[in-house]
């Protein structure tokens, strides 16, 4: 197989078997028609698993996930800190300048149509050494329910907006909210981009506290983590300061302490 040749999708196994219970069900609705009822029974519950797969973030069960750094990274101590939503021109030069002081990279997942936006931000966030993934084009609340044509063109948008800035196309894919359906795994096997969600998340675009939002992200911090905060709508603190800037310095001071290293998930892959 070519380098330039994406890699046949697998369905997974939940796949392979919802598949198998759809023939199944029209087979034996064919035979018994008496039994129709129990084989439209059968279907809804088989639909409801796969709802509640795309509705559980760190679920695998609809495809490969990436919750976890590769062993090889946690071994050299690293972490990944992931920064969804933005760029925002308020938020994200703040959150530079705290991850520069303490000589920590990120990645940035972007929505496409801020990259447009806010094209020298972008630049910026790459020049200094982080990197910009895939969030989709407009960050579409309606994701999870869209065709695979409507995923594919999201996907694709911000891809291109987001190397047309950069000079630089995405590796990694987060869904909007992280909430996705059974036709995502193979828009992102075409496209040969994985899916990244998370180990754990502060919810910091809703939580104000950001002394629960730094308990969350490290209790039972590890090497190995992926950790999630916002630069885009994110919370604001009782004083009006982003969340994401009363917390971080903080959680980077609490790495440095552990000798942990914030990476970029390309870093740690590598």
């Amino acid at each position: 197989m070519s380098q330039d040749t994406p890699p046949r999708w697998a369905p997974s196994p939940l796949l392979y078997a919802s598949a198998g219970l759809h023939v199944g069900a029209a087979a034996l609705t064919l035979m018994r028609p008496t039994l129709w009822p129990w084989a439209l029974g059968a279907v809804m519950l088989d639909h409801a698993v796969l709802t509640g797969a795309g509705l559980w973030p760190r679920c695998r069960w609809l495809g490969p996930n990436l919750t976890r750094l590769p062993r090889s990274s946690a071994a050299r101590g690293e972490v990944a800190i992931t920064i969804d939503d933005g760029p925002d021109p308020e938020v994200t030069p703040q959150v530079l300048s705290l991850l520069g002081v303490y000589r920590a990279q990120a990645s940035f997942f972007c929505v496409g149509e801020r990259i447009e936006r806010h094209p020298e931000l972008a630049r910026e966030i790459v020049r200094l050494g982080h990197t910009i993934e895939n969030h989709s084009q407009h960050h579409r609340h309606d994701f999870s329910l869209m065709g695979p044509r409507g995923i594919e063109r999201e996907i694709i948008e911000a891809q291109h907006s987001i190397a047309r800035v950069t000079g630089d196309g995405p590796r990694f894919f987060r869904a909007p909210a992280g909430l996705r359906n059974p036709f995502l795994d193979p828009v992102l096997c075409r496209l040969q981009l994985k899916l990244a969600t998370w180990t754990r998340r502060g919810f910091d675009t809703v939580n104000r506290d950001s002394d629960q939002v730094y308990r969350r992200l490290t209790r039972s911090l590890a090497a190995g983590d992926i950790l999630l905060l916002h630069d885009g709508h994110c919370a604001r603190g009782r004083l009006g300061a982003p969340v994401i800037v009363e917390v971080l310095p903080r959680l980077l001071e609490t790495l440095r302490s552990r000798q942990l290293q914030p990476v970029t998930l390309r870093a740690a892959f590598t």
